[in-house]
């Protein structure tokens, strides 16, 4: 074959062996050519799978970090926030931090209740922030409740409660213009039907208020006028027909607090320093024996609040044989405090 293929090469002209050279040496530059592609392609495609293999890595660990800083959270709002904002999960913005607490995952709901209650002016900022978020065009006042109430759990703190039902009801008529006069309306029926759902549902609550009870409590409500019988009469049924739902979480929580407490009554307590009896309305829940100067819990400060243990079991008995005589005592001890606030907003008619 050899011999051929050398007798071949002699046939060929000197033109045709340089032209045969030239096509050998190029088909050697292209092998060498396809191996250098091949190698870079090969370091390219390691480049990417490791470029991939980081960014899971730092999904990974940012998920991490974020699970971290949910429990934290869950331990104390404050602290969990801060870890949060150190490790660049969160902006220190009131609209991030709202937006993070209305998706809520993996968030203690009564924590994040009580962080939205707080005071100082960047919670208050995040509370407006986590408001705005809801949005209740064309609901009803109940469906408004259903939805922002879900959202959280409310408080133990009668001032965190005011706060956080007095964004609401500015939200509310935000998105609402002209179904109320005033937000204080809208705050003041708010409350109406949270103590309206608990006298309907309450098994401890006797005394049932009918449609009419409830439109009559509620007169004059509208900065000195009355709200549409109609409207009245809608929140009524669809408080009757479904309750409101509470998100399952353990806490402290003022509508189980106070909203449903296993003995309440009016007593006679003597003063500390002063020693006068003055009138006060105790409530006895979860063993625990608390007292108002008023009946109304949405705005007044709790002057005192102990637990049960040997020192007071004399004081919770007597408080218990007390209210034992004193079957009168059924009626929905919240509805005072809606008369008080319907006069005090009639006067701004």
């Amino acid at each position: 074959m050899q011999d051929e293929f050398h007798h071949g090469r002699s046939n060929l002209s000197l033109e045709e062996r340089d032209e045969l050279s030239n096509i050998r040496q190029r088909k050697k530059e292209l092998l060498d050519d396809i191996e250098r592609l091949k190698f870079e392609i090969s370091e390219v495609m390691t480049e990417i799978e490791h470029l991939t293999c980081v960014r899971e890595t730092k999904s990974t660990q940012r998920n991490k970090q974020i699970a971290v800083g949910r429990k934290k959270f869950n331990m104390d709002p404050k602290k969990g926030i801060q870890f949060l904002l150190e490790n660049d999960l969160l902006q220190h913005t009131p609209e991030d931090i709202a937006q993070f607490l209305y998706k809520g995952e993996g968030l203690n709901k009564t924590v994040i209740g009580d962080y939205l209650g707080e005071r100082d002016d960047f919670n208050i900022k995040v509370l407006q922030a986590f408001v705005e978020l809801h949005e209740f065009a064309d609901l009803n006042l109940v469906q408004a409740l259903r939805q922002f109430l879900w959202s959280f759990r409310l408080p133990g703190e009668a001032q965190k409660i005011d706060r956080m039902m007095e964004a609401f009801a500015a939200r509310y008529c935000q998105c609402n213009p002209g179904v109320f006069q005033s937000t204080d309306t809208c705050y003041v029926l708010s409350f109406s039907v949270i103590m309206l759902n608990t006298s309907l549902h309450n098994p401890n609550v006797r005394d049932k208020p009918s449609v009419e009870r409830f439109i009559s409590m509620n007169r004059g409500i509208n900065e000195g006028g009355d709200l549409p019988e109609e409207l009245l009469r809608n929140l009524y049924e669809s408080i009757k027909n479904e309750p409101f739902k509470i998100p399952e979480d353990d806490g402290n929580d003022l509508t189980h607090t106070f909203f449903n407490p296993d003995r309440e009554g009016w007593l006679l307590k003597l003063g500390g320093r002063v020693k006068t009896w003055k009138r006060r309305w105790f409530i006895l829940t979860d063993n625990c024996l608390y007292y108002f100067e008023y009946t109304t819990v949405s705005r007044t400060k709790i002057l005192l609040l102990f637990y049960m243990d040997v020192y007071f079991y004399a004081l919770i008995v007597q408080f218990l044989l007390l209210l034992s005589y004193r079957a009168s005592i059924s009626r929905d001890p919240f509805y005072d405090m809606l008369a008080t606030r319907k006069r005090r907003v009639a006067t701004k008619k």
